[in-house]
């Protein structure tokens, strides 16, 4: 290694200071170029179908309501035809235990609609076969509980909300002590998952 002059001389230049950096460091290997970095995941797509239905059943809903409301001593019940009738019967005779359960008591009907989407959703993602939902009656308050025509609001929003999912298998009203005509237990269908 050649040593370095103490001073350097007034008259060299910046080659001879680039020349003299070489030979200190010696031969000189060039990195590969950098690997791209990798590219942002793409968005996982839309269910715009899923999202088309649910805005029609909503229209439906809407719509359906000027039709044949369930008063506050009507009992919820609908069976799918795939539903065997003797399963249908243990749900209406409370031999199905619920395995989660959402209060929907006082809640404002938009506020109620989303989270008994967002309830059901969940269930199913989590395997869940059997849900109670508590609506209530509709006997407790005017303007938040009962329409104009008095008919519980919630009650039949869960009526209506339920009929329209394609992985609702059956409901009824609970039994007496479950809560009977202002709660309805909700058989779900398996989920479906892909792997």
């Amino acid at each position: 290694m050649t040593p370095l002059p103490d001073r350097p001389d007034e008259d060299t230049d910046g080659d001879d200071d680039a020349a003299l950096f070489r030979a200190a460091i010696g031969e000189v290997r060039r990195l590969p170029d950098a690997a791209p970095p990798p590219a942002a995941p793409k968005p996982r797509p839309l269910p715009r179908m899923a999202e088309r239905d649910e805005a029609l059943a909503r229209d439906e809903f809407r719509h359906a309501l000027d039709q044949s409301l369930l008063e506050a001593g009507d009992a919820l019940s609908y069976r799918r035809d795939e539903l065997p009738p003797k399963v249908f019967a243990r749900l209406r005779r409370g031999e199905m235990s619920a395995q989660e359960e959402l209060d929907l008591h006082g809640s404002p009907v938009r506020e109620a609609e989303a989270l008994l989407r967002a309830f059901l959703n969940d269930a199913r993602e989590h395997g869940l076969g059997c849900v109670r939902i508590i609506h209530g009656k509709g006997r407790n308050g005017v303007n938040d509980y009962l329409d104009s025509r008095g008919a519980p609001v919630l009650k039949n929003l869960v009526d209506r909300m339920l009929r329209q999912r394609a992985d609702i298998l059956a409901f009824h009203s609970a039994p007496p002590a479950q809560g009977g005509t202002g709660a309805v237990v909700v058989l779900l269908a398996k989920s479906q998952r892909r792997r």
